[in-house]
């Protein structure tokens, strides 16, 4: 019994090191790519009353290296810690057991998600800038 809550502590904590990656990919979004789109969308005006609402984007814009280091080292983690737990075994009990592949879907969700928006976030930080001269 005390390996199978094991396992389900060690997946636990592989769905909250993945909602963390997701928390701080969202950083990136939010200071590189949401700015972005304003701009290109014509929405100018929103962007400088988000920033006047938000003063601290600029901060994370200033950043950006530093935001996407730590995200970057966040996913990492992240993708450690899920492969580590990829053949940890799930409890006999049907309940815990399918509790054990629900945190597991969620956890794999999650850091496809973190993922996605990481890389979305480097594509309007660096890539987008570098192709247009900029």
């Amino acid at each position: 019994m005390a390996g199978n809550a094991a396992a389900t502590s060690a997946l636990r904590g592989n769905v909250a090191a993945a909602a963390a990656a997701l928390l701080t990919s969202s950083g990136t979004l939010v200071c590189c790519a949401l700015p972005a789109l304003f701009v290109a969308l014509g929405a100018g005006a929103a962007l400088a009353g988000l920033v006047g609402a938000i003063p601290q984007l600029v901060w994370l814009s200033l950043h950006k290296a530093w935001v996407f280091g730590a995200a970057g080292a966040l996913l990492v983690l992240a993708g450690a810690l899920q492969w580590r737990a990829r053949s940890l075994p799930c409890p006999a009990d049907a309940a815990l057991a399918r509790q054990c592949a629900r945190l597991r879907r969620i956890g794999h969700g999650v850091y496809a998600a973190s993922v996605v928006v990481y890389a979305l976030g480097a594509a309007f930080a660096f890539a987008l800038p570098a192709l247009m001269g900029g």
